[in-house]
């Protein structure tokens, strides 16, 4: 199997397109045209999975791309694998059918490029204007230098406080989309005995949504919450921190976490873990895990 390929990458919101424009082109950065993208992001992936679609440049193209890249306030580390598409609709699809299709960026991007660094100034629909920085790296380098590179443009192009998370992100509004997942997974459960269904997401800092529903069993204790359910299920896609919680739950309009659950949950997360509890459309209380669960147990108390 192929490595997969790396960049280094950074984002923030641009108030004026056409000076950052002429400024990158001042720079040197050679002007490579206008490109119209469409991404449609899919769900269940680990990572984040993308269709994109795109026309300008070389002519219109198709590639799915792959990606693992932390929310992260800084440049940060993106590592991705791309694969040509000759049938993008069947494609879409078949992945709407298999995994589902989280949310649909689309954006004019104007493509410049300075050295092995690509300048997107960005027009997307629904968000508005934006810079991002990409340093893509050669299979030997060590980053250092498409780190230099990227801290050059950010500076040169007086950008200012970058932007952590991808335009899906953003495009989602984390406690909706959360919620519609959990909503999603909980009419899947097993709960011929309490007549109590509950779902739950977990969003991991790669931007992968992990979901499960509680399962009961006849002999009692032995069955699972979906909380425990989604971190099995987080768990064995390699994954090991929560960045965010959702739970919904079939006849409650807020469903908290049990006991038990709080400390699982604690275990991958931090204390200010933001934790989502209401339905699509109906009542969200927000809170955190901190507030769930004070004075958690921790690996400390083990001493």
């Amino acid at each position: 199997m192929n490595s997969p390929r790396r960049n280094v990458e950074l984002k923030a919101r641009d108030a004026d397109p056409e000076a950052t424009l002429r400024r990158a082109l001042e720079l040197g950065a050679s002007d490579e045209g206008v490109l119209r993208q469409r991404d449609t992001y899919f769900g269940r992936a680990r990572g984040r999975l993308k269709l994109r679609e795109q026309e300008g440049g070389r002519g219109p193209i198709a590639q799915l791309i792959a990606y693992h890249r932390p929310d992260d306030a800084q440049a940060r580390t993106s590592a991705y694998r791309i694969v040509d598409v000759a049938d993008p609709d069947a494609l879409r699809d078949a992945l709407d059918a298999a995994l589902g299709t989280r949310v649909v960026v689309d954006k004019r991007r104007h493509l410049l490029l300075y050295e092995n660094v690509r300048i997107h100034i960005d027009d997307v629909d629904g968000l508005g204007a934006f810079v991002e920085l990409e340093g893509v790296a050669a299979p030997e380098s060590d980053l250092t230098r498409e780190h230099e590179l990227v801290e050059h443009l950010r500076a040169e192009l007086g950008l200012g406080e970058p932007v952590p998370v991808s335009y899906s992100d953003l495009l989602l509004d984390e406690p909706r989309a959360l919620l519609a997942a959990a909503d999603e997974v909980m009419r899947t459960a097993h709960a011929p005995y309490s007549q109590f269904k509950v779902g739950a997401a977990l969003r991991t800092p790669s931007g992968a949504v992990h979901v499960g529903a509680n399962v009961e069993n006849v002999a009692y204790p032995q069955g699972q919450c979906a909380e425990a359910s989604a971190i099995g299920a987080l768990i064995a896609a390699g994954e090991r921190e929560i960045s965010a919680v959702a739970v919904v739950a079939e006849k409650l309009d807020v469903c908290p976490p049990c006991g038990g659950c709080r400390q699982r949950l604690s275990e991958f997360a931090s204390a200010d873990t933001p934790v989502y509890l209401g339905r699509p459309g109906g009542p969200l209380h927000a809170t955190t895990i901190g507030e769930l669960l004070p004075l958690a147990f921790e690996e400390s108390a083990l001493g």
